[in-house]
């Protein structure tokens, strides 16, 4: 049999015998260290598949004073976490595999065999970058893939309120059965494509609004013959400066019902306008009040943009006789999008949950009687706290993450891969 086999065959039956075959102690040592803590977590895992398959058997409750039973969420989450790490540990039981028989193979050609020292040097010259990430990828894993996977089994269980509500009671699979109510029922589903509808209206209206008003205000702010211009930058880009809760909060309290600004319209004969009672209204002034705090962002960006567009272009415009508007139309604009698209759509990303303007100016109100735990101006992201901080309705609130983390991350994966760095990727290689 060739020692590639052989090292193959008993780097599967327990890591680390092919290395020790293969004469390279260190490693061995360190896939046996790995197999035998695998073998003392076998308990761990044994309980932690058990919880995540069951929830739990016996409710939480108190027997002299100490609690007994099962908490379903715990268990979930440990049961998560055992996955993972069990993912770590298959992983390194492949790669075990594997590297025994590479070197197996080496020996088979009469190959010199690295010693261990040569072995970590070889990684560290080769792999650096791997090495190097290594921490991050584990922070990834449980710091976002953790609670991202959390939230897709939640969508799959009843967990809400009375009834199903830990440590009192327990939570139990239900399949598809929410996304389902979701779809079928009237009451989420209105409140659903009611909220959804205006999400979408909401996160194109505010990106278009603050996009064109930046391009706006770059472009007076770079006329020839203006004065002051760093000045006149310096005014724009104080909304961006300031917190935005501050600007949220003064302006709530700006146009709310007996506010700064209904008292002014008061003095001058007006009627008092309902900005924040009257659906319409409500919509229209989060837009303004949006446009106030997004439109120095894009008016930065395009500032250095517009610096940095030769004026030979406008200069063999000006010889064929092209008026301001062609100007604009034909090279500023198109040079200008084309430099910005990436953060056009990661800003309409952004606004599909921009959380902030909406729970701090308005809380989603006024009140939508038509709709299931939400208001008027309530876009998906703040029906969803409602939902899980008032209502305590996690199942349902989880499958709308799903939805948005499904919108989201498409969308921002389109715009990476529109970026120049991801397309030039392979030129710097």
């Amino acid at each position: 049999m060739r020692k590639s086999t052989k090292a193959t065959l008993l780097s599967a039956i327990f890591m680390g015998l092919g290395q020790f075959y293969n004469r390279e102690t260190g490693k061995g040592i360190v896939f046996i260290i790995i197999e035998f803590i695998g073998l003392a977590l076998i308990p761990y895992f044994r309980y932690s598949i058990w919880g995540i398959l069951t929830l739990g058997e016996t409710p939480l409750h108190y027997v002299n004073d100490i609690a007994v039973g099962d908490h379903s969420i715990f268990l979930l989450i440990q049961g998560i976490i055992a996955i993972m790490v069990l993912i770590f540990f298959i992983v390194f039981y492949i790669i075990n595999i594997f590297d025994a028989r590479k070197t197996g193979k080496i020996r088979d050609k009469g190959g010199k065999v690295k010693t261990f020292k040569q072995f970590l040097k070889y990684i560290w010259e080769k792999y650096f970058p791997f090495v190097g990430l290594s921490p991050a990828i584990i922070a990834i894993f449980f710091i976002v893939l953790l609670p991202i996977v959390f939230s897709i089994f939640i969508a799959f269980t009843n967990y809400s309120s009375p009834y199903n509500l830990p440590p009192r009671a327990l939570v139990d699979w239900v399949g598809l059965k929410n996304f389902k109510n979701l779809v079928t029922l009237k009451i989420w589903n209105s409140t659903f494509w009611g909220v959804a509808k205006w999400t979408i209206i909401w996160a194109a209206l505010s990106t278009l609004t603050t996009y064109f008003a930046g391009l706006f205000l770059a472009l007076l702010t770079n006329l020839k013959g203006l004065r002051f211009k760093k000045a006149w930058r310096g005014i724009f880009i104080l909304p961006y400066a300031i917190p935005a809760f501050i600007s949220l909060l003064v302006f709530r309290m700006m146009f709310s019902g007996p506010g700064a600004v209904n008292s002014f319209l008061s003095q001058i004969g007006l009627e008092q306008v309902g900005w924040l009672t009257d659906p319409l209204i409500a919509k229209i002034t989060i837009l303004v009040v949006n446009l106030w705090l997004g439109s120095p962002y894009f008016m930065v960006l395009m500032s250095g943009i517009l610096t940095n567009i030769s004026k030979d272009l406008y200069q063999a415009a000006d010889i064929d006789g092209a008026t301001k508007r062609q100007k604009f139309f034909k090279i500023t604009l198109p040079i200008v999008f084309y430099q910005t698209a990436p953060f056009l759509i990661l800003s309409f990303a952004y606004n599909f949950n921009n959380f902030n303007v909406i729970y701090l100016l308005t809380d989603g109100n006024p009140v939508n009687a038509a709709y299931k735990y939400a208001g008027h101006t309530d876009i998906l992201v703040s029906w969803i706290f409602k939902m899980t901080y008032d209502q305590n309705q996690f199942h349902m609130a989880a499958v709308v993450s799903i939805i948005i983390f499904l919108v989201i991350a498409g969308l921002s994966a389109y715009s990476f891969s529109r970026t120049k760095s991801f397309k030039e990727e392979d030129m710097i290689q």
